[in-house]
């Protein structure tokens, strides 16, 4: 006789810090699904008008949202990042940017991608909302699969991406009818506090936003930095323009597409 196939669970929530351990541990016995999302962001100056934890309230926001479309669940986010970057982010040397070095993310990364899939989690997805995480994440994740001796052809993988580069041409041409300026030095800028406004309007204040000139910073690095080469406000381009119904088009059409990608890639059902 073939075995009965084992009950679909459907836990009350989509994060993993609002369901219990057993819940938990069924959903991954269960094999319907066994993806989980973990959202990376930063405690990160944003200018005087956006909040510290502005990378991490989107990331996870984007999360939960891709989460409830493909059935997956969502890890509690990594809230701090790699140093802040001048030339993207302002510069570590910024009040209230408070980051992790190189070798502490990566061992983060690597200890959550390895716990994870010990417990039985057959797919992790890393949702990245800080510009200067990326290669650390990547290489945490690479150590982590080389521990547990996955390989190409083992059924089990992990995906890591940046949320921004889900956001369509078309898209980018609404948010900015006078040109994109870079990823780099949106930071502070359109799209994260047209985000904001959409997804947690009370923690923008617009009154305190400034319209200023995008920073024009020097194609090198240069250590220690020069704060004065970052503009005063924080941010490294205008949040001019902003508004909720930008930032719902960006949201909408973000979670629509990485959610497409990401079932595709792992043949969920949506």
């Amino acid at each position: 006789m073939n075995p009965q196939p084992r009950a679909a669970i459907n836990p009350p929530s989509v994060h993993l810090s609002e369901i219990d351990a057993h819940t938990f541990a069924a959903w991954l016995d269960a094999g319907t699904n066994g993806v989980v999302l973990v959202p990376v962001g930063a405690l990160e100056q944003h200018g005087p008008h956006l909040p510290l934890g502005t990378d991490a309230l989107l990331s996870t926001s984007i999360a939960a949202a891709v989460a409830e479309t493909t059935g997956a669940l969502v890890a509690q986010p990594v809230t701090y990042g790699y140093k802040s970057q001048q030339k993207s982010g302002g510069g570590n040397h910024l009040p209230g940017t408070t980051s992790l070095d190189a070798a502490t993310l990566i061992g983060l990364t690597r200890c959550l991608t390895t716990s994870l899939f010990t417990q039985g989690a057959r797919h992790v997805v890393f949702i990245n909302g800080h510009f200067e995480n990326y290669q650390f994440l990547y290489e945490g994740i690479d150590l982590a699969l080389n521990d547990l001796g996955i390989s190409s052809g083992d059924d089990r993988s992990v995906l890591l991406l940046s949320y921004w580069d889900y956001v369509a041409s078309e898209t980018l041409e609404t948010v900015y009818p006078e040109g994109f300026p870079g990823w780099e030095i949106e930071h502070g800028g359109v799209l994260e506090t047209s985000l904001m406004l959409h997804l947690q309007p009370e923690l923008v204040d617009l009154d305190r936003s400034v319209d200023h000139p995008p920073a024009a910073l020097p194609k090198f690095d240069r250590l220690p930095v020069i704060p004065s080469r970052t503009p005063a406000t924080g941010c490294l381009s205008s949040p001019a323009g902003s508004d909720a119904d930008k930032g719902k088009l960006l949201f909408d059409q973000v979670v629509d597409t990485l959610a497409q990608d990401i079932a595709r890639e792992l043949r969920l059902k949506r």
